[in-house]
């Protein structure tokens, strides 16, 4: 099967890593928007024409029989039309709220994202779907799309600007940490260095391929030497 992988820049390959290694049989694309990067900072009608742009080039020329759009801020304003507009298999990235509160239902989670995906309405609607309690809170972090693009992950700039984006909440009430952009994968390690020991990070890479699997009858596999072939 010929998976094709969007994101508007590099934080889509921490997605394409793990499906390339659970999913070795299949064939990958991978199609990074870098001339528009970063999406979270732009309006959401310029970032709906990147979106199509991107699926007439994966699906019309390159004949994906999938997409995973590996970019919340893309699938938060854009798989819902696309998905209306090409019948394969469409697969979005959404913030693993669900996944942070059940494995804590009492203490609080802080889901991180850029500003389209923490103000649309798409991420409005899977808190209330999942948060009764009211136990979430969100945070825009727009400069580590920049960071992760110039491949900046570990300097004095970025542990900064994250201490002063953490300095407001009380971490001591809470469990988790939402990663809820595929760019913030690449700061894990910062982030653990100013955080407590009782806050966990949590991505949704896992269950988006997971999700890829379900939707096209494929099988995962477990992670062994051998990794599928992508097309960049």
């Amino acid at each position: 099967m010929r998976i094709a992988l969007f994101d508007s820049g590099y934080g889509g390959l921490t997605v394409l890593s793990h499906a390339r290694r659970v999913l070795p049989s299949e064939e990958f694309i991978f199609y990074a928007d870098r001339d528009h990067v970063p999406y979270g900072t732009k309006s959401v009608p310029a970032v709906r024409g990147f979106v199509r742009t991107a699926f007439r080039f994966l699906i019309e020329q390159q004949r994906a029989d999938a997409v995973v759009v590996a970019c919340n801020t893309a699938t938060s304003v854009a798989v819902d039309e696309m998905r209306r507009l090409y019948d394969v298999p469409i697969i979005g990235m959404e913030p693993a709220v669900k996944k942070a509160l059940t494995h804590d239902a009492e203490h609080r989670v802080l889901v991180t994202a850029t500003p389209i995906t923490v103000h649309g309405e798409k991420l409005k609607r899977l808190i209330s779907s999942c948060d009764p309690n009211g136990l979430v809170d969100l945070l825009a972090l727009p400069r580590l799309v920049e960071f992760a693009e110039r491949q900046e992950f570990v300097s004095s700039a970025v542990e900064a600007y994250l201490r002063d984006a953490f300095a407001p909440y009380r971490f001591a009430d809470y469990s988790a940490i939402v990663l809820g952009c595929t760019h913030f994968n690449y700061f894990k390690d910062t982030m653990r260095q100013l955080l407590p020991q009782n806050v966990r990070l949590v991505d949704g890479n896992e269950g988006t391929v997971e999700e890829l699997a379900r939707r096209t009858g494929l099988r995962t596999q477990p992670i062994g030497a051998q990794t599928a072939h992508c097309t960049f």
